[in-house]
């Protein structure tokens, strides 16, 4: 019987959004995608991960991806919520949208029984599996995290297009990030509605910028 990988990418980065992605798989698929070389994302280069990609798409069972945007992101708490709780919620409804008799999880918390006693609750009819590192261990979540590291690559592509700057990884440690934001905020571009749709402006990268001067980024 089929079995459920779901995972995410971007729940680090100060730019763009956050993909959670699954990827039902029949047994021989998964091991055939295990030998083709489908394995944890960060392990793979991004023309690696777009090949795999077409592999995934063509041979799976159904996959399907979810997008949770940076505004999302910059009002969880006055919503109510965390982004545990919002990376959470699409898991499940993944879960539940694709055919499987057994989900398993990449666990966006160390606490991986409360997270499992959680989604036992939403996602009814399923076996659960629910583990930290869970895209290196099981090809069904490598698969979606292929899925979702494809996905975040092209939104950040389109995002540079539309900013027209190449801002790079769009991750706190990229030098060419801190610099674009450092640019903008200099500027006074920083809650302008072009930049901010993109930007999780409650990020601590951001308070960081303030606490630095500007030439300290050149």
């Amino acid at each position: 019987m089929n079995r459920i990988g779901i995972d995410e990418a971007g729940r680090g980065p100060v730019i763009g959004p956050l993909i959670v992605a699954g990827a039902s798989l029949e047994p021989d698929v998964a091991a055939r995608m295990k030998a083709a070389g489908v394995k944890d994302s960060k392990l793979l280069s991004i023309r690696r991960i777009y090949q795999l990609e077409k592999i995934i798409v063509e041979n799976s069972s159904g996959y399907k991806t979810e997008k949770i945007e940076p505004e999302s992101i910059d009002t969880r708490y006055k919503d109510g919520t965390n982004l545990n709780l919002m990376e959470l919620d699409k898991m499940i409804e993944i879960a539940n949208f694709l055919v499987g008799d057994t989900v398993i999880i990449d666990s966006p918390s160390a606490n991986t029984k409360k997270i499992k006693a959680f989604l036992e609750k939403k996602i009814p009819g399923k076996d659960l599996i629910v583990e930290n590192y869970a895209d290196r261990n099981y090809v069904e979540v490598s698969a979606a995290s292929i899925l979702a590291k494809a996905l975040r690559e092209r939104e950040v592509a389109s995002i540079k297009k539309e900013l027209e700057y190449d801002f790079g990884s769009g991750y706190p440690s990229d030098p060419r990030t801190i610099r674009f934001l450092s640019i903008i905020k200099a500027n006074g571009l920083i809650h302008d509605k072009k930049y901010k749709k993109y930007i999780r402006s409650t990020w601590a990268t951001l308070k960081n910028i303030d606490d630095k001067k500007l030439q300290d980024f050149f």
